[in-house]
């Protein structure tokens, strides 16, 4: 398996990644889009806007839109500092927004537990197939339902 050599950042370190990396996409790092990475970031599964506004509500002490979380969202997977799990309609943060790269995620259908993976061979030859195909890939989505090996033993 090839794999990327990246360094994941964790608590302040990621969300000072999180800054940088908006910075070197030209955005700002305003108050609320803290508030939502700060969520995001939080949760150890993948988390719905829905999920991530209701933590916003509750830490800010005021309601908070989904659309709103959306839009940010949108605009996190964007930059870099989130990735969205499609078969899920949810988002993991990013803790290594230095590095782009395809993700393959493995997600766990018993217990909701995702785990994301690097496989340049894989997603090269996805990104291959496409351009032999006539398509010109901007994001492959790779994810692996299944079991993780905790609920698998049991």
């Amino acid at each position: 398996m090839t794999a990327h050599v990246h360094h994941s950042h964790h608590g302040e370190a990621l969300n000072q990644a999180a800054r940088d990396a908006m910075a070197r996409s030209g955005e700002q790092w305003t108050t609320m889009r803290e508030a939502v990475f700060t969520a995001l970031a939080s949760f150890d599964r993948p988390a719905s806007a829905y999920d991530i506004a209701d933590k916003v509500s509750a830490d800010q002490g005021r309601r908070v839109a989904a659309n709103s979380v959306y839009r940010i969202l949108d605009l996190f997977v964007g930059a870099n500092l989130a990735r969205k799990v499609e078969s899920a309609n949810a988002y993991i943060a990013n803790d290594h927004p230095d590095c782009l790269h395809d993700c393959i995620f493995l997600i766990c259908d018993s217990c909701g537990a995702t785990r994301h993976i690097d496989d340049d061979r894989l997603s090269g030859g996805v990104r291959a197939a496409a351009k032999a195909a006539g398509f010109a890939p901007e994001r492959p989505v790779i994810e692996v339902r299944g079991k993780c090996g905790e609920c698998e033993a049991q």
